[in-house]
């Protein structure tokens, strides 16, 4: 797989998932250099993935809201 090739659809769950396996193996430190750097480069692209399913997330709550204009959005850090 090489740097431009889509990942295949996969829920947000499952790339988080698989992103988080390949951060703790790469965080071992055990691993070759080739190893290392091909783990990061899906990291990267696993990133992007879950970004993107966040932002689209992110839209159909705005748009939600948007039907009924009383609901309005709070947000959860209050304590922030």
């Amino acid at each position: 797989m090489t740097d431009q090739d889509p990942l295949p659809l996969q829920s947000f769950e499952t790339a988080l998932s698989e992103l988080e396996d390949l951060v703790q193996s790469l965080e071992r430190g055990e691993l070759p250099l080739d190893e290392s750097l091909q783990k990061f480069e899906r990291g990267v692209r696993l990133t992007h993935t879950c970004q993107e399913a966040l932002k689209q997330a992110e839209q159909k709550v705005q748009r939600l809201v948007s039907l009924d204009p009383g609901a309005g959005l709070e947000p959860l850090d209050h304590d922030l």
